[in-house]
């Protein structure tokens, strides 16, 4: 390949553990990428954690160390941004883009990591000259112990996917030794506040530690079922218990429902959890 078709390579930044460890090994050149892409499905969608961490301490550090970090949106015609929550909530919406449970416990289909993630980062990747002709490497940060969802990974036409922290054989505890060497804190899990595969241990942390988060992802729940009764639709989920979330997660110190999902074994793009 000629320089003149240079192949670009670029992260696929989800703003959480692994994808800060992997800013700091481009930082100490143990992996190379152009550029960091950083897709923000809404200030009003993300865990506002991973948005405080990433303009803190990821965007600061990138600048120091010279990496080109951006941060996009998901923009419509006229220009103006397009949030998952306001697509969730817009008045007369019939979309259900996120996988919540049905009521017999099922998955619903999802379509908000393609939307939101995978097509802002695919367009910004165009537009630095990715094409099927000439794809560009796209790193995503899937660590060994989360191999498992390196395998379901799909990839576009205009990338070629690589996992830099499977070729360094990193886990996600080394991802943390990784960024407390470098004078970062350690970032929260990167996912939207109301994400359904969010754990029963991560939804009773968020109804204790930050309540107006756990009242608004219930706000939701309740919205989207109201909209479903109206269309004689059975009522969803934001877990797999079969019932409202303010009652799926108790307060105080009651038990947790038993459950053994993995969520990342459901999560398998890469986009979101990293």
């Amino acid at each position: 390949m000629t320089e003149m078709t240079k192949q670009l390579r670029a992260f696929s930044f989800g703003g959480g553990v692994q994808s800060v460890a992997c800013l700091v090994l481009a930082a100490q050149g143990r992996i190379d990428f152009d550029v960091f892409l950083f897709a923000n499905v809404g200030d009003d969608s993300e865990d506002p954690r991973t948005l405080d961490y990433f303009r803190q301490h990821a965007a600061p550090y990138a600048a120091a160390h010279g990496i080109q970090l951006e941060e996009l949106h998901r923009t419509r015609r006229d220009g103006s941004q397009e949030t998952l929550w306001g697509r969730l909530t817009k008045e007369g919406s019939r979309s259900l883009p996120i996988p919540v449970r049905m009521s017999n416990g099922a998955p619903g289909t999802r379509s908000c990591t393609a939307d939101f993630k995978i097509r802002v980062v695919g367009k910004r990747l165009k537009q630095l000259g990715a094409s099927a002709d000439t794809p560009a490497v796209v790193g995503v940060g899937i660590s060994v112990d989360e191999i498992q969802r390196a395998n379901a990974r799909r990839c576009e036409p205009y990338e070629q996917i690589t996992y830099p922290l499977l070729d360094l054989g990193i886990r996600r505890t080394d991802c943390h030794r990784i960024i407390q060497s470098a004078g970062l804190p350690v970032p929260p899990k990167s996912a939207c506040f109301f994400c359904p595969f969010h754990r029963p241990e991560a939804w009773r942390e968020m109804r204790r530690t930050t309540p107006e988060l756990f009242a608004k992802s219930c706000q939701l729940e309740s919205v989207l079922n109201e909209r479903r009764a109206v269309l004689g639709k059975d009522p969803v989920y934001l877990t797999r218990f079969g019932k409202p979330l303010d009652r799926a997660i108790p307060d105080g110190w009651d038990t947790l429902p038993f459950d053994e999902w993995d969520e990342t074994a459901l999560c398998d793009s890469g986009r979101c959890f990293t």
